[in-house]
């Protein structure tokens, strides 16, 4: 087996029948991502979706796609620029206790995404930082890139995201919110930092790809499968969560997945309706 497609999916332990997945949907994703960086080079392309949609799946068959039209493709993912776990404690204690927890705007270095995104578009080297989940803070790894990238994959939950209407923050949306930000302190400033430096990052993004859920519902199901798979790869990782855990952490992202689920699809450039089982539903 020597096609790159195949042995990727082999190396993902992907069905068999993946390869429809790839055929149907990935492969012209490719070339209408190929076409668009025929006439804008670097392309910076954002890949929207709510945990557990396969937004990194994506983009390592993407990679594989573009090179074969003879594009080098690099993925950043938004979890990576995730604050170090100090840096976050300094936060919670600073500003508010919420800000401990890794997911919302503001828990992320932007100014390391623009240094990379710029670097992108100088043609320059440049470094990819990894986050451990498993520990909830930053690797010392890193992915070092030479130049020049002809397209940048910038995948992440909350990519492209506008702030909401601060009419739509008065009442809390979720238990986590009415018991630990009654007076709305966070949500305004999550909101509020997502109009401002995430706003600029995310305005360098040329083509919007969104993997669409049907419901918050399908989050959690979806989170669960991504904590035992961190569980398979480090069982005594800190970072887990248990099943209490784990409703807490999602309800720090529900008022914004929310949000983005009733907002995005009508302006995304490429909109991917993304079923129970995780792969696009034939139709998009």
């Amino acid at each position: 087996m020597s096609d790159p497609v195949e042995l990727l999916i082999a190396a993902e332990r992907l069905p068999a029948d993946y390869a429809e997945i790839v055929e149907m949907h990935w492969k012209p994703l490719a070339t209408r991502i190929a076409r668009a960086a025929a006439n804008r080079k670097p392309l910076i392309v954002g890949i929207n979706g709510a945990q557990g949609t396969g937004k990194s799946t994506l983009c390592k068959f993407l990679e594989v796609l573009l090179k074969q039209r003879g594009l080098r493709a690099v993925t950043l993912a938004l979890d990576d620029l995730y604050l170090t776990q100090a840096e976050r404690l300094q936060l919670a204690a600073e500003v508010h206790p919420l800000f401990e927890t890794r997911g919302v705007p503001g828990t992320h270095a932007v100014a390391m995404g623009f240094s990379i995104i710029e670097a992108v578009l100088a043609g320059r080297e440049f470094e990819i930082p990894h986050f451990d989940k498993s520990c909830d803070d930053r690797s010392n790894d890193v992915t070092r890139v030479s130049g020049p990238v002809d397209v940048l994959l910038f995948e992440g939950w909350c990519i492209g995201a506008v702030p909401e209407k601060a009419s739509a923050l008065a009442r809390p949306i979720n238990l986590l919110e009415a018991e630990e930000d009654p007076e709305g302190t966070w949500r305004t400033l999550v909101n509020h930092w997502l109009g401002e430096d995430y706003k600029q990052l995310f305005g360098l993004i040329d083509l919007l790809v969104m993997l669409k859920v049907d419901s918050f519902d399908s989050v959690l199901a979806n989170r669960r499968l991504q904590e035992q798979k961190l569980a398979d790869l480090n069982p005594i990782g800190p970072g887990l969560m248990d099943e209490e855990a784990l409703v807490r952490f999602i309800s720090h992202y529900e008022r914004l997945t929310r949000h983005i689920l009733t907002e995005m699809p009508d302006r995304t450039d490429i909109l991917y309706s993304i079923g129970p089982d995780q792969r696009p539903r034939i139709g998009n």
